[in-house]
């Protein structure tokens, strides 16, 4: 394998995958219905629409493999208009599946770790990960799944899908109020945004031959948002209150949502090969120090 295809390549953790794809050798080519100037210059660019059949068939036939991260985000944001998690969450991946099914190729499905919440996002990735373990079953495809917890790291946006790492960290170091949805006693599994780009390379490029379960890239820590605000106030020296609003749309009260790191062993991957939260947060803290202008004013 030496070609590799990556949709959504543009994104948080597809910018991360990228890096570390072209580090380990391999030809990486971004698949992004979006013109934007990828992050680095030694990467290709195929222009196209996760939705497009043909494009999505043209792109894979040319590689060797694919990573599949093209997806719409968001739980309070989709709850509204189902309709593009649907089309790019479902039908998208599903385009993925076909392409790899009639060209012999290997692929990796991102999906998620609150597969159980009723919202759009996390309703379509479920059923994203139900057809690639189907496909593999009836049509032998070699689909590996990859539940991302909840990725953080530098790059990652506070909006227009709001995350909480940046959203704990950008207004801790302007020393601005810190909105916690909730009681703040949810527990999210946090897993730095390297590690999840580990995971998601050694599910392609490896023969592991799991593809009737799903890898779980987490930590299995029960870490609250609260414990998570409270990390993030001290590393950064912050003088910020933390407030609590009502729940968003989408998620319900002290969900709990972390992964089982065991999944991971047949890629030669464990517990504690991650990057601990406090290592991961210094450095997450140190990208938004000195990229913090790019995310002002802050409301």
């Amino acid at each position: 394998m030496k070609k590799i295809l990556i949709t959504g390549g543009n994104g948080f953790i597809g910018s991360h995958v990228v890096d570390l794809l072209i580090e380990k050798g391999y030809e990486v080519t971004i698949f992004d219905r979006f013109k934007h100037k990828p992050h680095r210059e030694d990467v290709g660019f195929y222009l196209g629409d996760i939705k497009d059949k043909d494009a999505v068939f043209e792109a894979v036939s040319k590689h060797d493999g694919v990573i599949n991260l093209a997806g719409i985000l968001g739980t309070a944001e989709t709850v509204n208009d189902p309709y593009p998690s649907v089309e790019v969450n479902i039908i998208g991946a599903l385009n993925v599946y076909e392409a790899c099914r009639r060209f012999n190729k290997k692929a990796v499905q991102i999906t998620v770790g609150n597969w159980f919440m009723n919202n759009s996002y996390a309703i379509t990735k479920n059923a994203a990960e139900r057809f690639a373990l189907m496909y593999n079953k009836e049509h032998g495809t070699k689909i590996a799944v990859v539940r991302g917890l909840n990725a953080y790291g530098p790059r990652q946006k506070p909006k227009p899908v709001r995350k909480l790492i940046p959203n704990l960290v950008i207004p801790a170091l302007l020393n601005k109020p810190i909105i916690i949805y909730g009681d703040g006693e949810q527990i999210m599994d946090m897993i730095y945004v390297r590690d999840v780009a580990e995971v998601l390379i050694r599910a392609l490029i490896m023969d592991h031959g799991i593809y009737d379960r799903v890898f779980e890239a987490g930590s299995g820590d029960d870490t609250t948002v609260n414990y998570i605000a409270e990390l993030v106030l001290k590393l950064s020296g912050s003088k910020s209150e933390i407030k609590h609003v009502p729940m968003r749309a989408g998620e319900p009260e002290r969900a709990v949502v972390k992964g089982d790191p065991r999944t991971l062993e047949p890629l030669g991957y464990s517990k504690k090969d991650l990057t601990p939260l406090e290592e991961g947060l210094k450095q997450t803290i140190a990208w938004y120090k000195e990229h913090l202008d790019e995310f002002l004013p802050w409301e």
